[in-house]
């Protein structure tokens, strides 16, 4: 039986590893036949929709990762506005509208607010939080 899936990801992109396992996650569920909704990026899980992350040469790459992870399947990837401004993770939008020099939300990302995630946690069959 297939089921739906949101995750939750809590964990910055680098410094922990509860990102890189939420990633090894979100690809084991498609590969067993499940569908991944989306994933929303909270507090400082945020930091994974930073389109300026530069990792060393030898560094798994996790910004690129999601971004593959969601064009191939059709995954949304929403990080938290609220929580993303905090700690300087800026959409087009969001520069416009605080009148910002430049925006560093990485593509394939968008800035959703927590209306995004109750919505998935009343929707999807199974909601996962790293």
């Amino acid at each position: 039986m297939s089921l739906t899936y949101t995750l939750v990801v809590n964990g910055e992109v680098y410094g922990e590893q509860s990102s890189l396992n939420a990633y090894q996650f979100a690809s084991a569920l498609i590969e067993k036949g499940h569908r991944l909704v989306n994933v929303f990026f909270y507090q400082q899980g945020v930091t994974n929709g930073n389109g300026l992350t530069v990792p060393a040469n030898d560094e798994f790459d996790l910004v690129s990762a999601w971004q593959q992870l969601a064009a191939e399947h059709g995954v949304l990837l929403q990080t938290c506005v609220a929580a993303a401004l905090r700690r300087g993770v800026v959409g087009q939008q969001e520069a416009e509208q605080h009148q910002l020099p430049q925006s560093n939300l990485a593509d394939g990302f968008e800035q959703s607010g927590l209306g995004s995630l109750a919505e998935s946690l009343l929707s999807q069959d199974r909601v996962v939080q790293f």
